[in-house]
């Protein structure tokens, strides 16, 4: 109970149904009604923490998690001590990337929960979703100390142990949590990503016996069978992977709802509200300097160029930030509140661009951790490149490039979470990049000079010309640092690749598409089509 009790027994009984008719509300979406109720009861019990909740949470499905913050900070005063009310404040403080001020109430939170490991556990997920890794891991790691045995926290734990380079202790609460969870699929992939696959020690036989039993969902089965790909393509076995790749591809595909058609219509209405002269038309923005945006399609090389740039003394990393688009998107929505017949596109013109700045300065400097200059490399920035220049024209852009095949290959065998659903059937994948290949050629016009291309052969050809390069380009001096060796940077990454930016820069990759040239049949037809790529002789 997180409230104190509300005058007499029956009184108390009165406003409990109350408040769980509240919740029913809600879970009907029945927001106007849930709203109403909650006002009546603020009127009559402004500092109760129950009925303070209850509102927040109204706010919170309405989309204004400002307003919710306010009501659980009210509801903490009134009702100090509760790990509930805690745990919801810095949760709210995710939501609005106001990630110092997450991180301290969740130890404030920490400190309520003593050693209740569910507790625990949900408060390294508060630093998880801060970009903490490490402090996220050591809460698990409490929570299973505590005696948590949940299979889900040993996923949570192996991921967070994944994203800081602990990949033997990862594949060890992988094996333990798929003992007693075998249907487990995102874990199976994971514990596949975690190394180089070897004749002598791979999954490969207990994959295919998990297929032929039979028992995974369609989401586990796709999930085990990305794995299995990757552990074939390890011990190169080509066309056993792609055979199993383009089965969990399609599998996948099916699960998701997604239109593909529109979503590439989206992107291309910005290239059309963002003309030439929409982008030499005057506007004020946000003149801080420090940002650097590395953008591109993903698995190009953004991570080695992320790392690359966080050796040097200046720089920190803010890892893959949503914080841009999400706050470009809300901008936009205030638009279009007074005038809905404005696409997107179209209201993206009219956004105050130096708040939009403003915003992403403070909360992605958080993420960077106080750092002077600090890289952001979230690959779908790319479609904002003219509106990063317009809310932040001191903020440097490098562009990964690679060959087309290699990157949409690289792409399509990566089981993403939550993320690039246009990646799971080849005709889709073609479609999307053609029209990435086509914004980006439009910024580079209609911005010119703006954006440095790194092309990935040149880079893993040429590690340290290309490094020179792209440190002029952000105005950084030279330091030898930012050649160290990979495996001697171990800060966190919270990626894909996580495994792989801890190996030495090689080439391997490169042309790797070869490999599965009839298999990728569709894709390149795609992409020739587009007059990408000219189609393969012979």
């Amino acid at each position: 109970m997180i409230g104190a009790q509300t005058g007499t027994a029956g009184a108390y009984a009165a406003f409990q149904r109350q408040i769980g008719q509240g919740y029913d509300l809600l879970k009907q979406g029945r927001l106007d009604d849930a709203r109403h109720l909650s006002e009546r009861l603020l009127a009559a019990h402004a500092d109760n923490a129950e009925a303070l909740y209850l509102a927040g949470e109204v706010q919170l499905e309405a989309g204004d998690a400002d307003a919710a913050l306010a009501l659980i900070s009210r509801a903490v005063e009134v009702a100090p001590g509760q790990f509930a009310l805690l745990l919801k404040k810095a949760r709210i403080l995710n939501l609005l990337r106001r990630r110092s001020e997450a991180k301290q109430v969740a130890g404030e939170a920490a400190a309520v929960a003593a050693n209740n490991g569910r507790a625990l556990w949900a408060v390294g997920s508060v630093h998880g979703r801060c970009g903490d890794p490490a402090t996220e891991r050591r809460f698990y790691e409490r929570a299973r100390a505590a005696g948590v045995q949940d299979p889900a926290l040993l996923y949570d734990l192996a991921t967070a142990q994944f994203f800081t380079g602990d990949f033997a202790a990862a594949e060890e609460n992988l094996d333990a949590l798929l003992a007693d969870a075998p249907g487990t699929g995102h874990a199976l992939y994971l514990r596949s990503t975690l190394r180089r696959q070897t004749e002598a020690n791979n999954h490969v036989a207990e994959l295919q016996a998990r297929l032929d039993a039979g028992v995974l969902d369609d989401t586990g089965r796709a999930a085990c069978l990305y794995a299995l790909a990757k552990e074939l393509e390890d011990l190169g076995k080509a066309e056993e992977s792609f055979s199993a790749l383009s089965e969990g591809a399609a599998l996948k595909r099916r699960t998701l709802s997604h239109d593909a058609v529109a979503e590439r219509e989206a992107i291309a209405a910005i290239a059309g509200t963002w003309s030439a002269e929409s982008m030499k038309a005057p506007v004020e923005g946000h003149d801080e300097a420090g940002a650097i945006f590395v953008v591109g399609m993903p698995r190009t090389g953004t991570t080695l160029v992320e790392r690359m740039l966080g050796r040097h003394s200046e720089v920190g990393s803010a890892g893959e930030l949503l914080d841009f688009g999400q706050l470009l998107m809300a901008a936009v929505q205030k638009v279009r509140a007074s005038d809905p017949a404005k696409t997107p596109a179209q209201a993206s013109r009219l956004i105050d661009f130096a708040a939009l700045g403003r915003d992403y300065m403070a909360s992605a400097r958080q993420a960077a951790a106080g750092s002077p200059v600090f890289v952001d490399k979230m690959p779908i920035n790319f479609m904002y490149c003219g509106l990063i220049r317009k809310a932040l024209p001191n903020a440097r852009i490098v562009h990964l490039v690679r060959d087309p095949l290699d990157t949409c290959y690289a792409v399509y065998k990566t089981l993403f979470n939550q993320a690039y659903p246009f990646s799971y059937a080849q005709d889709e994948l073609g479609a999307y990049y053609a029209t990435y290949h086509r914004l980006m050629q439009h910024w580079h016009a209609v911005m010119p000079g703006d954006i440095v291309d790194v092309h990935y052969e040149d880079l893993v050809a040429d590690v340290e010309g290309q490094a020179r390069r792209i440190l002029a380009h952000c105005g950084l001096d030279w330091q030898d640092a930012v050649l160290a060796s990979t495996s001697d940077h171990d800060a966190p990454s919270m990626t894909a690749s996580a495994a792989q930016v801890r190996e030495p820069v090689h080439s391997r990759s490169v042309g790797k598409w070869r490999n599965h040239e009839a298999g990728l049949a569709p894709l390149v037809a795609s992409l020739a089509a587009a007059r990408l790529i000219d189609l393969p002789s012979g």
